[in-house]
């Protein structure tokens, strides 16, 4: 408690003192306004504003936020003020006398109709775009993602790294809540690491980073929110894009996107597909410190991995403007993917002379096969006070894993045996139902109230079947064998108050969820059910100085449910001697989290830094512990009157490592980050973030302590340069520190990604060459402590890859930035 109070006190103090310090020009006033479609009456968001004074002095300007409105400091003259929008008419008010604040009302804005058969498809705003309560990145600017994934889109995120086997973090957190347009969705639904890989780079817009969310966003995710923007054309007319891709190793597909909008009808889909091979590989380096005549003092294992997979995904959705005031989104979404994996472990055991005695050979062949289909619909009314509306949404979900694996070993030396094979299937089924409402009513210009409520349930069902060969036939194994049914609902209601006093800005909320879990095992009858609700509050202040300058301040109690995969305890073999098992007790996580964040802006230089802090109870670790295992899979407890359970005079038994989750410990982590964009030339953009995290965790498990005491960072570095000829060329370097846990450490990795792209075609086409992992350096290093055995282990899942990608582009033209990037940065809406 007193690490928090003292938390809050240097946070009060630091804005106490950046206020002080801060004094306002008699000279500076205010222009105001709002900028709307003149056809939909909708608010135009980051429609840009530039004042040209007429005395040639500092041009100023800025672009509006998601109302349409904005706001920028200038000083007190004439001026030639002009307003723009991407396939909009440009307006201009010219030798406009500003001596005071001004509010220069509502200004609408026309469709230019000769623009319409060219669309712009490039706004002008940076790859990244700061928010006083979020960052958003935007995915068509980046090179480096062209023929990727959405895994690759996030591995370039500010704050957000993509770990070598494809979990997510932020800010070093892997409990990080992933949804897709502001819902969750099938696409992240049961193994989100691969559906992740699936979704093509092309088919999304953008990317918002919400480190502090407020009780409209689900409580779940204790490091924060990311939340992928499909696209959704919005120009009238009929326009769209095709892409196609080849790389090495092995890859092929294509996608496209196409949008048709009339007065009342807008149609858009995305559509892709593309074959992969990922030929990856890893090490297990085990020494046993208490070694037997049975069991080896070395235990080596070196697995290469052969992964194909042919995927498909599409996307259709239609909007139907029932009125100027309403309006409602239809979508379906389809993907299926179908692949074939082999692994080959060669495992070679060692005396402590390192001489040779025992190698043999494991083979796992899998065929999986996946499908998600959603469907979802929205409906939005608009009400005759700005800002007063009603969104509610509805979703149905179905998705199907379907997996087989053979599994093989052999004995090679020094004598060559093959021994009977053993099969698993795994079939897993989700149904997911979604339904929710948001309410919001707007008091005055600078108050609000919001309320609404959400139905999440979720239905799973996993099938384990493990069977051995015997007699010319399998037979079911049912140590291992059995049917998990999962079933969790969530229910919510959440309510916040927002109001703007001058330059401060606050937003009060409150969020209750009730979640209601049952498990049930159909091969033991086994039932496991628990029902848990909390309150989550939510503050949020903000304090703008200037247009280009302000301070926010956030706090929020967070929940990490257990996933179903932490819960089931069905063994996962990694090799044979080293398993993955769930726990079917585990508890919720609860996370108070406070951020505070502090945005400057110059002509050219663009930096936004935050500290934070978060304390975290129940938290889930992963655990080791050791047991002997007969040949048939059994544990052995040792007995001193019976010499089969001495592992010194049995030769059947070997040393199993198994990996599981337990509610162990206290957490509490801090950090410091900071983004920084800057363009020294026209032809030259420079953008940098930087993580800097500690995390100090307290718990004990069968009297082992696992009291760890952690420091790591991250940085990333991206330089896109134009080179002559109109050569764009785009660098992008990410190195991660290492990193210490009470039983483990984990080595530093560094990856670079390099790209070239050029127009061709008169700027109709582009074709552009990526090579993801340039110095094939991305993989992942640790050594795991135990007190028996110390491992050494590697993994990388992809070699260096190499991408040669083309995209056509009709009834568009790409639209080259302007030099006043300076207002790329906007933020300032707090509710």
């Amino acid at each position: 408690m007193t690490k928090i109070t003292v938390f809050i006190f240097c946070i009060i103090t630091s804005i106490n003192t950046i206020a002080q310090q801060r004094s306002n020009s008699i000279n500076q006033v205010l222009v105001s306004g709002k900028i709307i479609d003149t056809e939909t009456k909708q608010n135009l968001e980051y429609a840009t504003i530039i004042c040209t004074p007429s005395n040639g002095k500092k041009i100023t300007g800025g672009i509006t936020n998601e109302k349409g409105e904005f706001e920028i400091e200038v000083t007190k003259g004439t001026y030639n003020i002009s307003i723009e929008f991407i396939s909009f008419k440009t307006k201009t008010i010219k030798n406009k006398v500003i001596n005071s604040n001004t509010n220069l009302g509502n200004i609408f804005l026309q469709i230019n109709a000769e623009a319409l058969n060219e669309i712009e498809i490039i706004a002008e705003k940076s790859t990244v775009e700061i928010r006083l309560d979020k960052k958003i990145y935007n995915v068509g600017k980046d090179m480096t993602v062209k023929g990727g994934s959405a895994s690759d889109v996030l591995d370039n995120v500010p704050s957000v790294t993509v770990g070598v086997e494809g979990n997510v973090s932020l800010r070093g957190n892997e409990n990080v809540r992933i949804l897709v347009n502001g819902k969750p969705s099938g696409l992240v639904g049961l193994s989100s690491t691969e559906a992740l890989r699936q979704l093509p780079a092309d088919a999304i817009e953008k990317v918002e980073v919400i480190t502090s969310p407020s009780a409209r966003y689900d409580a779940e995710g204790t490091a924060g929110i990311l939340n992928i923007i499909l696209r959704k054309g919005k120009a009238l007319g009929f326009n769209g894009s095709i892409t196609t891709t080849a790389g090495n190793p092995d890859y092929f597909g294509g996608s496209t996107n196409l949008n048709f909008r009339s007065k009342k009808l807008n149609f858009f889909t995305s559509t892709g597909y593309y074959y992969r091979n990922a030929p990856g590989s890893s090490s297990n380096s085990v020494l046993n410190l208490t070694p037997s005549a049975f069991t080896p003092t070395y235990r080596n294992e070196a697995i290469d991995y052969e992964r194909e997979k042919n995927s498909f995904n599409t996307r259709f959705g239609i909007e139907y403007y029932i009125s100027d005031k309403s309006s409602i989104i239809g979508t379906i979404l389809y993907n299926t993917s179908n692949g074939t994996d082999l692994s080959t472990n060669l495992i070679d055991e060692l005396d402590a002379n390192e001489i040779l005695t025992y190698t043999s050979e494991r083979i796992e062949r899998e065929k999986e096969k996946d499908k998600t289909l959603e469907y979802s619909l929205n409906f939005t009314q608009d009400f005759k006070k700005e800002g007063h509306k009603l969104m509610l949404d509805f979703q149905y979900g179905e998705t199907t894993e379907n997996g087989n694996a053979i599994i093989t070993d052999s004995e090679l030396f020094p004598i060559f045996i093959e021994n009977s094979p053993e099969r698993n299937t795994t079939d897993e089924k989700s149904k997911d139902i979604l339904f929710k409402g948001d309410y919001v009513y707007p008091i005055n210009e600078d108050a609000q109230f919001e309320f609404g409520f959400k139905t999440d349930l979720n239905k799973l069902t996993v099938d384990y079947l493990v069977e051995d060969f015997d007699e010319g036939q399998y037979i079911n194994n049912i140590n291992f064998s059995n049917v998990l049914n999962f079933e969790q609902n969530i229910y919510s209601l959440y309510t916040q108050y927002g109001h703007k006093i001058n330059k401060f800005s606050y937003l009060f909320g409150l969020r209750m969820e009730a979640t209601d879990r049952k498990i049930h095992f159909s091969e033991t009858n086994e039932d496991f059910n628990k029902k848990f609700s909390e309150f989550f509050p939510t503050i949020n202040l903000g304090l703008e100085f200037s247009d280009s300058e302000s301070v926010t301040l956030g706090y929020s109690k967070r929940i990490r449910r257990p996933h179903h995969y932490f819960l089931h305890p069905f063994e996962s073999q990694i090799s044979e001697t080293y398993i993955r098992t769930g726990n079917i007790n585990l508890d919720p996580t609860y996370t108070n989290s406070f951020d505070l964040s502090y945005l400057k802006k110059w002509n050219k230089f663009t930096v936004n830094s935050s500290v934070y802090y978060q304390h975290s109870i129940n938290n889930i670790e992963m655990v080791q512990t050791e047991e002997y295992r007969d040949s048939n899979g059994n544990t052995i407890l040792f007995d001193a009157n019976n010499p089969d359970t001495d592992p010194e005079l049995n030769p059947d038994l070997t040393l199993v490592i198994i990996r599981s989750p337990i509610n162990l410990s206290t957490q509490d982590r801090y950090g410091f980050e900071f983004t920084a964009n800057y363009t020294p030339f026209k032809w030259w953009k420079i953008s940098n973030s930087f993580n800097f995290y500690k995390y100090e965790t307290i718990g004990e498990f069968n009297e082992t302590s696992y009291n760890s005491n952690n420091t790591s960072w991250f940085t990333r570095f991206n330089s896109r340069i134009t080179l002559p000829g109109k050569i764009d060329w785009q660098t992008r370097a990410m190195y991660r520190g290492p990193s210490k846990t009470a039983l483990s450490e984990r080595e530093a990795m560094i990856s670079v990604n390099l790209s070239f792209s050029k127009d061709i075609l008169k700027e109709k086409g582009t074709i552009s060459l990526n090579v993801s992992d340039l110095l094939n350096s991305r993989k992942h290093e640790s050594t795991t402590f135990t007190e028996n055995t110390i491992s050494q282990s590697e993994f990388r899942y992809r070699e260096r890859q190499i991408l040669l990608n083309f995209t056509y582009r009709f009834n568009q033209k790409k639209k080259r930035e302007r030099s006043q990037g300076n207002y790329n940065n906007e933020g300032g809406e707090m509710f």
